[in-house]
């Protein structure tokens, strides 16, 4: 009696152990991440290189998530560069292989100038960061009136 007590409560535990296994196993591979910037001069002059310091900041690490970069200019005329020499055409992928990087935006006209940077990962997730420049003309307090 007790040798079957054993097998039957052997065989109910056997079956908890395997009813609890599941196929299903959980990998986490796309995580969220975000661009963050240190802040960026408001006012430019046509030829004036302005600086934009970027980290992407991820929540987790998949060593096979690939990230790209590209922008686009909604207003104004200008040429975007990484700080490695790559010159940005508008619109174009570029793989971005490390997470702390210097973005360089040089004004070639002397109208508003706004610039959008877009971050895409190889699981197709997107972090959008914009950036406007006003036109500098140096004369901070306006028209100059004749005496």
């Amino acid at each position: 009696m007790k040798k079957t007590a054993a097998y039957i409560l052997y065989t109910l535990l056997l079956a908890a152990v395997v009813c609890a296994c599941s196929d299903d196993l959980d990998i986490h591979q796309a995580y969220t991440y975000d661009l963050v910037c240190m802040p960026v001069q408001k006012k430019i002059v046509q030829g004036e290189v302005a600086e934009i310091r970027c980290q992407l900041v991820k929540e987790g690490e998949y060593k096979q998530t690939q990230f790209f970069i590209r922008y686009f200019q909604t207003d104004g005329v200008g040429e975007l560069k990484m700080d490695d020499g790559t010159v940005f055409l508008p619109n174009d992928l570029y793989p971005l292989d490390r997470t702390t990087f210097r973005l360089y935006y040089t004004s070639h006209c002397t109208d508003q100038q706004v610039i959008d940077v877009y971050i895409e990962d190889s699981f197709g997730q997107v972090v959008q960061k914009n950036f406007s420049w006003q036109n500098d003309n140096g004369d901070s307090s306006g028209t100059e009136e004749d005496e």
